[in-house]
């Protein structure tokens, strides 16, 4: 859930180092930290806060070198402080290391490490690995480092520097995301791509249980038991523009612009004279055509995005979906087996809940789907067929282009699934194709015109309270537009399922309280609209989220957020894009860190 970045090479290492770790402050951090080799010792230069105060603090000592790790923290144990921040040292000086994950041991082990003499200085489960790569040192770093990480429960990306080899920066890696890249006389570490693009783009991902060995001019990759390893580098597409703001004021907004371009995108590889053709989906056609019931898991916004697949997959395939939420899932013992295809859902392909739950699927002989956005991640990796949803680098914590793309495949796996299953006639195939290709035209025109939603975002930025509800595809809508008022703005809201307000949740309605409706779901409409007068009668103030066909509809006296018209399978997507500049310029006129809000991350790799 933090940044980890190493360097080595004929450069100065600060710079690189900063830079990367700039590159990684999407991921959530509350303290930052590096290490340099500066004339063959080991200086660690760290503070808690803001990368700025770690630059300001570097500005006024000499930290040059031309080998160094570097990281950004999100408190796990201990407090978010100096003392806890990383890099860590051993006791004795001779190692440092930088961590992401979790050591689920480390209370035993550092029992253990205490009982025999050594001082720990923190509060964190990280210090444990330098202070035991220094208990066991030998002289034999690799062997050192091997025998460490076999020591060590749970999850580790990690990134290690000795004294005695000022050439060499040791990496390894399990359950939590780490590459390995090179350049021209150097190369890197870091726990994604965006981190080193200004200087390279030829990377491989660690794999669970790898060690590797850097130095300036070359990578040994080896295995858990020391073995060497083939290494097999890729280059990726990516330009360093995918990681600038290019002009626009928050990430969150130019990801939000750029989702037309990915939805478009996405169409025009699957779509084919009316047909959807989706090769990967071709691999395992036959599970599809027999399976009994899919399962959808994921977290956070992806979880939302697999509530509204699960309505248009029903809906069109006639085959039951449940969805769960993927530290839930793992813990109720489904009922799995080769029949009961599992959907894992994740921008990252690294959450962990995500990944347990894809392995605990696997283990019961269940085929896995991954929808994901980066490629050579573990859930890209591990699963059985994977559908890529080429969202490029979302830095922004609050999720826009990686939801919508996720939401876009579901939509063009239920069709593509129709469409094999024969539930759905090539005319009405043809129908939804047409609707799919409308729906990035739309999504600009509601980006370029959002003075109505703006007035609104004003109007409401002081409410403690939101409640959104809905129906169907509108609760979908309902469950993400929550998500996304809470994690950038800090104000509490709630979605319910339109139904369920007289189950008590109406009690909680008070004059004044804001209410967004989602009506967008035509069939459903007058369902909706009941539920939107039952809580103005309560005193609400009530915004109706409504296709323009039903815009007539709406009482006057009523306020409104008007949607170009879409085929209801399909509402959510415009509905969410509305929502995500609701909450962006609530969070803008209230001064929230938009892109980097607090106490959150982007990449959740601990349970």
């Amino acid at each position: 859930m933090c940044g980890i970045v190493g360097y080595i090479g004929y450069n100065q290492a600060t710079p690189v180092l900063l830079n990367g770790l700039a590159r990684l402050e999407y991921r959530g951090y509350d303290s930052a930290g590096i290490a340099i080799f500066n004339d063959d010792k080991i200086k660690v230069a760290k503070s808690e806060g803001k990368l700025a105060n770690l630059k300001n603090k570097i500005e006024n000592s000499d930290v040059s070198g031309f080998v160094g790790i570097g990281h950004t923290r999100w408190a796990t144990h201990g407090e978010p402080n100096e003392r806890n921040c990383h890099p860590h040292t051993s006791e004795n000086g001779k190692f440092v290391v930088v961590h992401n994950g979790i050591i689920e041991n480390y209370d035993v082990i550092k029992r253990q490490l205490r009982e025999k003499g050594v001082k720990f200085t923190s509060d964190t489960d990280t210090e444990v690995v330098p202070q035991l790569l220094a208990y066991y040192y030998d002289g034999d770093l690799l062997k050192t480092v091997s025998k460490v990480v076999n020591e060590l429960a749970g999850s580790y990306a990690l990134g290690i520097i000795c004294e005695d080899y000022p050439d060499k920066i040791i990496a390894a890696r399990k359950s939590s995301p780490l590459i390995v890249a090179k350049g021209e006389g150097e190369n890197f570490i870091a726990s994604d791509i965006s981190a080193i693009l200004d200087y390279t783009k030829t990377y491989i991902t660690l794999d669970d249980g790898d060690i590797a060995e850097l130095k300036a001019d070359s990578i040994t990759l080896y295995d858990k038991e020391l073995n060497e390893k083939e290494t097999d580098f890729i280059v990726t597409d990516l330009d360093v523009s995918a990681v600038m703001k290019n002009g626009y004021d928050h990430f969150m907004l130019k990801e939000m612009n750029e989702q037309p371009e990915k939805l478009r995108g996405l169409y025009n590889d699957y779509v084919k004279d009316n047909k959807v053709v989706v090769p990967e989906l071709d691999k395992i056609a036959d599970v599809l055509d027999n399976c009994e019931k899919i399962y959808a898991v994921a977290c956070g916004s992806a979880y939302h995005t697999s509530i509204a697949g699960k309505y248009v997959i029903e809906k069109l395939c006639r085959v039951n979906v449940e969805t769960d939420i993927a530290s839930e899932f793992r813990y109720r013992d489904p009922i799995l087996n080769e029949r009961t295809p599992v959907i894992i859902i994740s921008q990252s392909g690294e959450t962990a809940d995500s990944i347990a739950a894809l392995r605990m699927a696997k283990e019961q002989g269940a085929p896995v789907i991954g929808i994901v956005n980066v490629v050579g991640s573990t859930i890209y990796r591990e699963s059985d067929c994977v559908l890529y949803t080429k969202a490029g680098p979302e830095i922004a914590v609050a999720t826009t282009k990686g939801y919508a793309t996720q939401l876009m495949m579901f939509y063009l796996f239920a069709l593509y699934f129709a469409q094999s299953k024969g539930t759905v006639s090539e005319e009405e195939i043809a129908k939804y194709c047409s609707e799919l290709e409308m729906l990035p035209a739309k999504i600009e025109r509601l980006l370029s015109d959002t003075k109505t939603i703006e007035a609104f975002s004003e109007k409401y930025k002081g409410a403690n309270n939101f409640f959104f509800i809905g129906r169907n595809t509108d609760y979908a809508a309902a469950m993400e537009a929550s998500l996304k008022v809470k994690e950038i703005s800090y104000i509490n809201s709630d979605a319910y399922a339109s139904g369920e307000l007289k189950h008590g949740t109406i009690a909680l309605i008070d004059k004044g309280t804001p209410v967004i409706s989602f009506c967008a779901n035509k069939k459903l409409f007058d369902k909706a609209w009941s539920n939107a007068e039952e809580v103005v009668a309560r005193g609400a103030d009530v915004v109706c989220v409504v296709s323009e066909k039903d815009e007539d509809k709406i009482q006057q006296g009523y306020e409104k957020i008007v949607l170009e018209d879409v085929i209801d399978e399909f509402s959510t997507m415009l509905e969410v894009v509305a929502m995500q500049i609701f909450a962006y310029y609530i969070a803008k006129n209230n001064g929230c860190d938009i892109d980097k809000p607090k106490n959150l991350a982007k990449s959740v790799t601990v349970e």
